[in-house]
């Protein structure tokens, strides 16, 4: 099965946030605070402005109910003005059950 624009089939499923979700990010260009508009253990897609170019990396901080989230993450897609698709790339073990927690309570 094919997902849109022919790319390969997502490893996980995403959840839609309709509210977003407040997420830190640095990298090269400075900090930045703005919402995810989906979210996945594999990922998630940030609206900003200020989206780097595909294959920067950057640090996110989420803090949710579960806990705070730190994680490293590659941008995988950049739509400039509008926002970027980021892929985790390396997270401890608490920061993985945290997001995990907070996946299965807003797919509940």
């Amino acid at each position: 099965m094919m997902s849109e624009k022919g790319a390969a089939p997502r490893r996980y499923p995403r959840k839609q946030l309709k509210k977003g979700l407040l997420v830190a990010w640095h990298g090269a260009g400075g900090r930045h605070t703005d919402r995810a508009k989906t979210l996945g253990m594999g990922g998630l897609y940030i609206e900003t402005s200020e989206a780097p170019g595909a294959g920067t990396y950057i640090q996110l901080l989420v803090d949710t109910p579960e806990g705070e989230v730190r994680a490293r993450a590659v941008v995988r897609n950049a739509e400039p003005g509008r926002g970027m698709g980021v892929e985790f790339v390396g997270m401890d073990q608490a920061a993985r059950a945290h997001l995990y927690g907070l996946i299965k309570r807003l797919l509940a």
